[in-house]
């Protein structure tokens, strides 16, 4: 179970985790994704933290230098994920091959950033208004659900990459496993944000609907690419769904 920690915070984080034994084998990493909750609530942790140290400081220069730490602490790799998805999306002008063969070039279109900094832009705020109040729960919750979407997406829909980096994640979880861990993470929501935490989660699945469903019919399934765009928007529906139902300080 420490190998399998190790390598979700070695895949989701940039944080300094030194390498376990041989090379990880595919049930290793299937294995891995049951820790993918785990490495968002030590995000979250984290985030709250710096919060509660920096209370002092205005809400707006608050709100951005968490936004600073978060993407530093992911490396921005959901971030790239969701460029390549915008770009890919929009480029492929609803063909399957077209819009795979955009998500694996590496450059960034004028819609990757447009999609980028709109999203920045939407967690800001939210972040921004959330600070006003007591935002520590929902910091602590959101990369958590955010993370809890990837397993969501790996456990229910085909990654249809082959040699993908998702693909032995995929094939090889605990799917068990995998769908108790989903209960516990919208019971600990629940359970901490009480009554605002069943608007998260409603809006939270309506969302995975949607975007699953899309997902099946203009690709037949995920990739890695869109499930880093998952995560980002799962985060930033949290964050604006707590937003707008947190009581006006």
């Amino acid at each position: 179970m420490i190998r399998a920690l190790a390598l979700a915070l070695q895949l989701l984080t940039r944080l300094p985790i030194p390498r376990i034994g041989s090379p990880p084998c595919p049930e290793d990493l299937g294995r891995s994704v049951l820790f993918f909750p785990v490495v968002g609530l030590l995000i979250g942790a984290l985030l709250a933290g710096l919060q509660a140290g920096l209370w002092w400081v205005d809400p707006g220069v608050l709100a951005a230098l968490l936004l600073v730490a978060w993407v530093t602490l992911t490396g921005g790799l959901h971030l790239d994920g969701l460029a390549d998805t915008a770009d890919a999306w929009i480029g492929g002008q609803g063909d399957r091959e077209r819009t795979l063969a955009i998500m694996k070039d590496p450059h960034s279109g004028p819609i990757a950033i447009v999609a980028v900094v709109l999203l920045l832009l939407l967690k800001f705020a939210a972040l921004q208004a959330l600070l006003a109040g007591d935002a520590g729960f929902v910091l602590l919750l959101t990369p958590m659900l955010g993370r809890a979407i990837l397993v969501a997406l790996l456990l229910t829909t085909p990654y249809i990459r082959p040699d993908g980096l998702g693909a032995p994640y995929a094939r090889t979880l605990p799917p068990w496993s995998c769908g108790a861990l989903i209960v516990l993470a919208a019971a600990v929501t629940l359970a901490l944000l009480e009554w605002q935490g069943g608007l998260v989660l409603g809006a939270l699945s309506l969302g995975l609907f949607g975007l699953r469903h899309a997902l099946l019919m203009r690709l037949g399934g995920i990739t890695g690419d869109t499930l880093g765009a998952a995560c980002e928007l799962a985060e930033a529906v949290v964050l604006l769904t707590a937003a707008l139902s947190w009581p006006a300080p």
